[in-house]
């Protein structure tokens, strides 16, 4: 249990900063969703769609501290890959 004022503040606020990142992440986890449920029904225009809507939810991720740069862009090459063999396939 946190003793000192100054310990008892940061238990405060890495209370506060998990509210917000759990919630942050769960944003963009119903982003990807959205597009991988696109990708599986086959419209490309949905799909399309939902990725751009996804792309700049991921990067505020990235610039929140909530997902690794790295992680970020290794889904979004991957995503926007599927993406574009689904257009290519129709």
């Amino acid at each position: 249990m946190a003793n000192t004022e100054q310990s008892k503040k940061r238990a405060r606020q890495s209370e506060a900063r998990f509210a917000i990142n759990k919630a942050r992440r769960s944003r963009i986890r119903t982003f990807l969703r959205k597009v991988e449920e696109a990708i599986a029904s086959g419209d490309e225009a949905a799909a399309a769609a939902a990725l751009k809507v996804a792309q700049p939810e991921m990067a505020r991720g990235v610039t929140k501290g909530v997902l690794h740069k790295n992680t970020v862009a290794r889904k979004m090459s991957r995503l926007s890959s599927r993406v574009k063999a689904l257009a290519a396939k129709a």
